[in-house]
């Protein structure tokens, strides 16, 4: 199965020079709690709801902040057509529980949640993922460049 047939379509795209409070406010709305950032349905990065608490608040910056100042710009993806199972294990072994999908353009065309391989029901594998994501340690950088006090 290719990840194209369970992933999200319908992807709400931040904008790099949008304020966080505006992304906040559109997270609210759709009670998501990452949005890729973007322009022209290319990936720059993503922005989560941790980012905007420990880039932008625990930093001290306003609510006009741009996304750009506090978004994750290394973003692991997949393509569309990638084997769901494969995209599966790839995301245990970075720990990420959502992972934007792009087409060979490099265009994004979705995303994939564990919710959404849960839904497809494979065999096993979305438990194995999940205990991959949920072990201890790994490479979590949650600081944007630079740190703060």
């Amino acid at each position: 199965m290719k990840i194209s047939e369970v992933m999200t379509r319908n992807v709400t795209l931040a904008r790099p020079d949008q304020s966080i409070r505006e992304t906040a406010r559109i997270m609210a709305d759709a009670d998501i709690g990452l949005m890729p950032v973007g322009k022209d349905d290319h990936l720059h990065g993503m922005i989560s709801d941790r980012d905007i608490a420990l880039r932008a608040v625990a930093r001290g910056l306003g609510p006009d902040c741009p996304v750009s100042e506090v978004m994750t710009t290394d973003v692991k993806y997949c393509f569309e057509d990638d084997d769901a199972t494969d995209v599966a294990r790839n995301m245990g072994e970075q720990q990420i529980r959502r992972i934007p999908v792009v087409n060979r353009d490099k265009r994004l065309v979705g995303i994939v949640s564990l919710c959404d391989l849960t839904n497809a029901e494979f065999d096993g594998i979305v438990g194995e993922t999940l205990g991959s994501i949920a072990r201890p340690g790994g490479r979590h950088n949650q600081q944007a460049e630079g740190s703060f006090s």
